[in-house]
């Protein structure tokens, strides 16, 4: 949950938006937590993942993959327990996630990220 929580500050921290995470333990064998979060930019998209892997680094956690970068349209940060998705306002509305893994838990990150 530590990984989870560094990488939700992280992202806000680079003005990610409408971070959501949820907790697919109970539902996936591949991953405990999905942090999924919206960049207005691929420059944007780009830092918030700069920024994920650079404190995550900083705390001994380094991504098995990391998919997406150069287009920066959705990546995808693989940390084994934490998949961090981060998708552009279109992607994330295309591929709906948080419809797809409804069953998943909401977790609360304290963090209110919303759209103004």
């Amino acid at each position: 949950m530590e990984i989870l929580k560094i990488a939700a500050a992280a992202a806000d921290d680079k003005k990610a938006r409408d971070l959501v995470a949820l907790d697919i333990s109970a539902i996936s064998s591949f991953a405990s937590w999905f942090l999924i979060c919206t960049g207005d930019s691929s420059r944007q998209i780009q830092a918030i993942s700069d920024e994920i892997e650079m404190r995550l680094k900083e705390a001994g956690v380094r991504p098995d993959h990391i998919e997406g970068y150069q287009n920066a349209e959705w990546v995808v940060m693989d940390y084994s327990g934490l998949i961090v998705h981060i998708f552009s306002k279109t992607a994330r509305a295309y591929y709906d996630l948080e419809r797809l893994w409804r069953d998943a838990v909401p977790v609360e990150l304290g963090i209110d990220s919303k759209e103004p």
